[in-house]
């Protein structure tokens, strides 16, 4: 995780410092500097590369996969205590709205992708853990449970931000884009207008309420930002362990 010690020495220690010198500052921009290297380890991660050139093995992919899906249940319950917690009813309203698209679109997809890997229900409706998706679940859930609502969205903003980059990014992307049906959908549920507009929506709440906080909370929604960040790089990471092993596909075929 990124720390004081190790973030790159331009990037001020307080947002403070970081507006000082600028126009129009953002508080999630100053994170995301705060990120450090991290950053581009997870937006440009070996599997968004792999992803778009349509070279992404099925066993690395399949793994993700299922670990995705665990995580994306704990994600729903978070963005759940962000309804609960959100200041206004627009921005309730707005949670809300993604939350359905998550758990009507994107399940579908899961549910279509699984069928088309070779995915029993057995498999995904209770997967085992991997060490990056427990961690990743663990840090979710305690910034809800012991935060409030700048704190969720200092998990949230990262979580989401990171795949609309990814998804994307030019540099990445490739004239035909893959071939199977589950990457293809897999880059276009994240670089749609209406996903790109509500991270930005997002980008823009923790902006909000980062600003306001005092400076030991921002540290600490610095502190949650960055965490993130790594876990995201560790969770893209962990589908290419154990590349070939039959035993970490989690199939029991």
């Amino acid at each position: 995780m990124s720390t004081d010690s190790d973030a790159p020495a331009a990037v001020p220690a307080t947002y403070a410092d970081y507006a000082s010198d600028r126009t129009e500052p953002r508080f999630t921009d100053w994170l995301r500097a705060r990120s450090g290297d991290a950053w581009d380890d997870a937006t440009a991660h070996e599997f968004a590369h792999e992803l778009h050139a349509d070279t992404l093995d099925d066993v690395v992919f399949r793994r993700y996969l299922l670990q995705d899906y665990a995580f994306v249940e704990t994600l729903v319950g978070v963005f759940g205590y962000a309804v609960g917690d959100a200041p206004t009813m627009a921005a309730k309203s707005r949670l809300v709205e993604f939350l359905g698209t998550v758990t009507s679109e994107e399940n579908d997809y899961f549910q279509r992708s699984f069928e088309a890997l070779d995915v029993p229900e057995s498999r995904y409706s209770d997967p085992q853990l991997a060490e990056p998706t427990a961690a990743f679940r663990d840090c979710l859930l305690r910034a809800a449970r012991e935060g409030g609502y700048a704190e969720t969205l200092a998990v949230l903003v990262p979580a989401e931000w990171v795949y609309l980059s990814w998804a994307t990014d030019g540099e990445l992307a490739t004239a035909d884009g893959p071939d199977r049906f589950y990457l293809q959908e897999w880059i276009d549920l994240h670089a749609v207008p209406e996903f790109e507009s509500f991270v930005n929506w997002l980008r823009t709440e923790l902006d909000r309420e980062g600003a306001a906080a005092s400076e030991r909370r921002q540290a600490r929604l610095a502190e949650l930002f960055c965490r993130t960040v790594d876990l995201e790089v560790a969770f893209f990471d962990a589908a290419y362990e154990g590349k070939h092993s039959r035993e970490t596909l989690g199939d029991d075929r």
